[in-house]
């Protein structure tokens, strides 16, 4: 129990660490003022015995009872509020730096894993993190507290009524411990299967066209309803395996209490206790152990918090990309690649590749599907790190740069636009956050989509869903541009960014990404002929490497793969029914 409340103030960070240190030091002062009420009770006792003046004895006990109450409130009050924005604190932090981490790792990772474990991490696991492992440890922690300084108290009175506390006590904790082993495997589980009804969910939603368009209700809700009964199954299950060690718990402080009523009344039947301290001790009995049971049933979850700080860790000590390089701007912008290798999970998808873009120039990448092609478009950008051989930019290699300072070198214009549950304006904003409205209409004229959005009902106001779901494909396209287009950069790399587009709209778009490469160096992958034919150099990669390589008549002239490319795009073009 110690290693998980250690772990989860670690994971807390240094300045939310200090607050729970704070509020547990607190609770030990509340259970300080809580324990109070004994001596109170039991000086009314005395005056009720004594014979004495009671009055004396009554305002000297509500005085005492007062100081208790009212030093408990304010107490518990300051340590409640230490606890809840620790806990808040400290998940809101981590998920900006598992955010942050993300941004940092190589694409590779979201290929392996998840989206939806990814989400279930930044979501459910932090959201039990705020809410139930912050009141689970502190819950705990507070009610171990309690017993113990209610036991000290007691041992002061009468040592001999200590000793059967602390014996209860010990036995207590052998069972709650038992009870956390048990637990174990059915915590992970219970984790495991909160993420994957995240997954199924996210997956369910993002696929709910084709479910739609195919009548598959039944055969693709099966697999949430699974994970859905899977939640439902660990959940119940969990609660099952603490039943017995719980009620084991409770029946342990029931015989302790009954032990101490007992010996009470033995040593007070043989002259070796007094009728005060006998009827204080009773009194004691069952009050010593209420916080005790309360903190028995918090420590079952202790297993799942441990469980949470795992998954979140695990993220945050992944082995990221070296980006501490240092702030370059370079001096032009010519990229050249010697002698590239990469491999994905030992699969090789670049084999050797060389090549020469000079600044300013645009370079027409082109082959077969899987060839490599936007693979190699993201090697250039740093979205993985070679294997072998380098690229360089202006001369320096990029693994020299900081990230950041390398991708203001660079804007991407994609095939999948992604555009985020936001106004039009932030949205095109993304790329440069401080620009004005003015620079983001201005970005909008060039990228032809200024029309289309003062069409709508609230203009650049519009919030637009989730990526971008309520825009046609040519107007995400657009807004994009226009976002690239906000961000200046010398370099385009443009990934088949008119290949899904509608003849309606492709003029524009070929406006757009005239305005947006102009004067800039050019990456483009493109399928489309008119996109390649005047591109300053073209290669063409097949199986990781360079087949062909020179300007649209140079290939044309060679019997290769570019000819063939070629004469298939003209037949289907002048295909007709």
């Amino acid at each position: 129990m110690i290693a998980t409340l250690k772990k989860f103030f670690d994971f807390s960070g240094e300045e939310n660490k200090k607050k729970f240190v704070a509020s547990i030091i607190l609770s030990v002062v509340d259970a300080v003022f809580n324990a109070m009420k004994v001596p109170a009770i039991m000086y009314m006792i005395m005056g009720i015995t004594s014979g004495e003046d009671l009055k004396k004895y009554i305002w000297g006990s509500f005085a005492m009872l007062m100081v208790s109450l009212v030093g408990s409130v304010l107490v518990k009050m300051k340590s409640t509020m230490l606890q809840t924005r620790a806990g808040y604190n400290a998940a809101s932090f981590r998920r900006i730096d598992i955010a942050q981490k993300l941004r940092y790792l190589p694409m590779g990772y979201f290929n392996d894993n998840s989206i939806g474990q990814i989400a279930a991490v930044t979501t459910s696991t932090m959201a039990n993190l705020a809410n139930v492992g912050t009141r689970v440890v502190m819950m705990a922690t507070k009610g171990f507290i309690d017993t113990i300084v209610i036991i000290i108290v007691i041992t002061l009175f009468d040592y001999r009524i200590g000793i059967i506390c602390a014996i209860g006590f010990a036995v207590f904790m052998c069972i709650n411990s038992l009870m956390r082993k048990a637990g174990r495997d059915i915590s992970d589980l219970k984790l495991k299967n909160d993420a994957k009804l995240v997954e199924e969910t996210l997956e369910y939603l993002q696929g709910i066209s084709e479910v739609k368009s195919y009548n598959l209700f039944g055969e693709e809700s099966k697999k949430l309803n699974q994970a859905n009964e899977a939640v439902c199954y660990s959940n119940t299950h969990m609660e099952f395996k603490h039943v017995p060690y719980m009620f084991a718990q409770n029946l342990t402080l029931r015989i302790v209490s009954a032990l101490i009523v007992l010996a009470n009344a033995y040593l007070f039947i043989n002259d070796k206790m007094s009728l005060l301290y006998a009827i204080g001790m009773t009194i004691m009995a069952f009050t010593a152990f209420a916080a005790l049971e309360t903190a028995g049933s918090f420590t079952a979850l202790l297993r799942a918090v441990g469980t949470c700080v795992d998954r979140a860790n695990e993220i945050l000590n992944l082995p990221g990309m070296d980006v501490d390089g240092e702030d370059i701007k370079p001096q032009n912008c010519d990229i050249e690649l010697k002698n590239v290798e990469f491999s994905y999970e030992k699969r090789p998808i670049i084999n050797g590749v060389s090549l020469k873009i000079p600044a300013g120039q645009t370079l027409a990448i082109v082959g077969p599907s899987g060839g490599g092609k936007t693979t190699l478009t993201r090697l250039i950008a740093r979205f993985w790190d070679v294997d072998g051989g380098e690229i360089t930019l202006g001369g320096k290699n990029i693994k020299d740069y900081s990230i950041d300072s390398l991708m203001r070198n660079f804007s991407f214009v994609f095939q999948n636009v992604y555009l985020f549950r936001d106004t039009i304006e932030n949205n095109i904003k993304f790329s440069n956050p401080n620009a004005s409205h003015e620079e983001v209409v201005a970005a909008a004229r060039k990228a032809c989509c200024h029309d289309f959005i003062e069409a709508l009902p609230d203009g650049y106001n519009t919030v637009i869903g989730e990526g971008g779901a309520t825009l046609s494909g040519g107007e995400k396209q657009r807004i994009s541009i226009a976002r690239a287009i906000m961000k200046d950069s010398p370099v385009i790399i443009l990934d088949e960014a008119t290949a899904n587009v509608d003849p309606e709209n492709e003029k524009d778009l070929t406006e757009a990404i005239e305005s947006l490469t102009k004067n800039k160096t050019i990456i483009m992958i493109a399928h489309r002929l008119k996109t390649v034919r005047n591109a300053d150099n073209i290669i063409v990669i097949a199986d990781g490497k360079i087949a062909e390589q020179g300007n649209h008549d140079k290939l044309m002239s060679m019997n290769g793969i570019y000819r063939r490319f070629v004469n298939s795009r003209e037949l289907a073009v002048s295909w007709k029914l």
